[in-house]
């Protein structure tokens, strides 16, 4: 059926609710908007769904969930492992209980028992919860630091990392061979309870999360010395992240914790926010007014289902606070983590060290510096998570630490996604010991780039949204592959990596090589002077993404290079 037929064929079928025709109706004279929310299915992508909330094929709705659920039921039956059950969390977004429960009662009309959270918890905590139950998989009902309108569903295997290869495919595979939404099956949460196939779960999950995460301090002696001096406001964007951050930094000692009083709770419209992300400055608004009223020394934000960290901290000598990005605050934890570790004969056997290719390349730096295997995985912190299963399965390294550049890390295994619990838990480590020492987070970091070099990144983003603008991503991404540039602003290109095609170009003999690396619409470009791009359309938003990298002599030549070479990219890339 084309987009017109489906929007018809909702507004007559009687499986779908009076309030969903309802709301299809009211856009009955907006062309543009039938077409958007119906020219395709939203789809089930390797880590599951994210889209607008609202009626339709293309958005997230209690039948686009339904569907999802069903066919990942369909999977773990195949699989033989339904007895294993699975764990469910949401967090503080628009239908996120609502998505849950229809998750949960689909999985239950299935046979297949469901652990939902009995209130709001962190996506980390998720995947915790996965390996901590021995469930055969996880779902996570969030859009992250997407705006208000969206939601999403995260999936996650029996390792407590999302899906990867052959699962993630496979669950594709059975949502798309269902044929009608209406083949899929439900019972109510009270006839699933009764029939032990629905269980809240709650407290006695976070009680062994906390243990887990305090198995990360390396020295609690000197936490208990700053711990009565160091300021921290932190802010939990009015998601998940409250509770638990709250508690640990409590449960450690932290005297000064100073929380954003208008951001505390739960807040599906993010009314004190334009964009939930931490990534976003205009998002410490408040946490810095309040720093400023506190005279303190970090400043925290975790998203709204608290797997991303973003931090200030105040630096002496300008009496400002300064932005850290995420590259910034991964690699002065990691630092902070192997040089501990070093110093005191802690550091396991056959260390290892993983990021993604568009994370800092400090962390190959200090990861040579260490004597650690570094590992370079594609972008996604599940493929730093798998990454630590293989590890296990094979016996050949100890994972340390992992970190990507959209503000996500994570010390220890007690989970394989990124944590920005457990991140502000070892920041604040990090802070107290700058403190005893008599330094601030920024003037560690000043180390950093001193003894290592001078990194810096950034993005350039291109929003195209619509059929158009998924087609206009598409030329764009098909131009740089089939005519990639040999050279970008003032830097020639080394190297040129494809990794959908699966090769590397050495523009120093022509040789080809394989880039060792799973299939992804990722092209990424090597150049002189240790700097690089790397264009990849988002998984998630209409989107396309170009991460940039350099290395200068100076903070002022660092950034300057890198104005240089965005502006150089913008110049290349047409988008007209």
């Amino acid at each position: 059926m084309n987009y017109r037929e489906e929007y018809e064929s909702w507004l007559n079928d009687p499986h779908f609710d009076e309030a969903t025709k309802a709301e299809l109706r009211s856009i009955a004279s907006d062309e543009k908007e039938i077409e958007d929310r119906f020219y395709r299915e939203l789809e089930f992508g390797t880590g599951g769904l994210r889209g607008v909330i609202g009626a339709g094929t293309n958005r997230m709705n209690i039948y686009t969930v339904h569907k999802a659920t069903q066919g990942l039921a369909n999977y773990i039956i195949k699989a033989g492992t339904q007895s294993k059950g699975v764990a469910i969390a949401y967090d503080c977004r628009r239908m996120g209980r609502e998505f849950a429960d229809i998750a949960a009662t689909c999985l239950a009309a299935n046979g297949i028992k469901a652990y939902v959270f009995d209130e709001l918890r962190p996506t980390p905590e998720l995947s915790f919860a996965v390996r901590e139950l021995k469930c055969t998989a996880g779902i996570n009902v969030t859009a992250s630091h997407n705006p208000p309108e969206y939601n999403g569903y995260k999936v996650y295997w029996e390792d407590g990392a999302q899906v990867t290869p052959p699962h993630d495919t496979g669950i594709i595979d059975e949502v798309k061979a269902i044929a009608s939404y209406s083949d899929c099956r439900i019972m109510s949460v009270e006839e699933a309870t009764a029939k032990g196939l629905y269980e809240e779960i709650g407290s006695a999950i976070d009680d062994r999360y906390m243990q887990e995460l305090k198995k990360q301090i390396i020295h609690p002696e000197i936490i208990e010395k700053a711990a009565g001096d160091l300021k921290i406001v932190y802010t939990p964007l009015c998601g998940a992240g409250n509770k638990p951050t709250r508690r640990i930094l409590e449960e450690l000692g932290f005297k000064n914790l100073y929380v954003v009083p208008e951001q505390t709770g739960p807040d599906p419209d993010f009314t004190t926010l334009d964009y939930p992300n931490p990534e976003d400055p205009k998002a410490f608004t408040y946490a810095l007014n309040l720093a400023k009223e506190k005279r303190a020394d970090i400043v925290l934000a975790t998203d709204p289902d608290a797997d991303r960290l973003g931090i200030y901290a105040y630096d002496t000598a300008s009496g400002e606070y300064k932005a850290f990005t995420g590259n910034m605050s991964g690699m002065l934890i990691a630092e902070y983590i192997l040089s501990e570790r070093a110093k005191s004969g802690t550091m396991p056997a056959n260390p290892a060290l993983v990021s993604t290719i568009v994370t800092t390349n400090m962390a190959a730096a200090i990861s040579a510096d260490y004597g650690l295997k570094f590992i370079e995985v594609l972008t996604g912190f599940k493929y730093i998570g798998e990454q630590i299963k293989l590890f296990e399965q094979n016996n050949t390294y100890n994972y340390v630490f992992g970190l990507e550049e959209s503000y996500g890390c994570l010390a220890g295994t007690h989970a394989r996604d990124k944590d920005a619990i457990v991140a502000v838990m070892c920041l604040c480590e990090v802070a107290a010991y700058c403190k005893v020492n008599g330094v601030t987070l920024y003037d560690r970091m000043l180390e950093l780039y001193k003894k290592y070099g001078f990194y810096k990144e950034s993005q350039y983003t291109i929003t195209l949204k619509g059929v158009e603008g998924a087609q206009k991503i598409q030329d764009i991404m098909n131009g740089l592959r089939n005519d990639p540039p040999r050279k970008i602003g003032k830097y020639n290109v080394l190297k040129f990596r494809d990794y959908k095609e699966d090769k590397v170009i050495d523009h120093a003999d022509g040789s080809v090589s394989k880039t060792g690396l799973p299939s992804s619409n990722v092209l990424y470009f090597e150049l002189e002077n240790d700097c690089w791009c790397c264009a990849r359309p988002s998984g998630t938003e209409p989107k396309l993404k170009f991460y940039i990298g350099v290395k200068g002599t100076s903070l002022e030549d660092s950034e300057n290079m890198l104005k240089d070479l965005t502006e150089a990219l913008k110049a290349d890339v047409k988008t007209d």
